[in-house]
């Protein structure tokens, strides 16, 4: 358990870092008008999620512990984005369309709430 727990983290080290500069290169190269580098790695983050969970599901049969490790660990900490349209898409695929739209809306809705509650708050501390 405490390897797999290792493994993760140094996944998510892995992915933390990969972010951090992906974004900051997509970022530089693409202008400071809006935030592409997070829109790339967002849209990457998601696109490999999806290769991943494919290859994982599909094509090849990858061990429990290997998944963690690229979903959780390194996705996971690349961007949360890709688990959260993966969940949102298993919703569509399962013919969840209303809880589709409500994780979206919910996710987003209570996202912004509570980034604009916590900048309040952190302008009274």
């Amino acid at each position: 358990m405490w390897q797999k727990l290792l493994c993760i983290g140094l996944a998510g080290a892995c992915g933390t870092l990969a972010r951090y500069g992906l974004s900051g290169l997509l970022q530089r190269w693409a202008g400071s008008g809006f935030p592409w580098g997070t829109l790339g790695v967002n849209a990457l983050g998601c696109l490999a999620f999806g290769v991943v969970w494919s290859l994982a599901s599909i094509r090849m049969s990858l061990s429990p512990e290997l998944r963690a490790i690229l979903l959780v660990g390194f996705l996971g900490a690349f961007t949360t984005f890709s688990t959260f349209v993966s969940e949102s898409g298993q919703l569509v695929a399962d013919g969840e369309y209303l809880r589709a739209l409500c994780n979206v809306l919910l996710q987003n809705g209570i996202g912004l709430v509570l980034f604009a509650a916590g900048m309040a708050l952190g302008r009274l501390l």
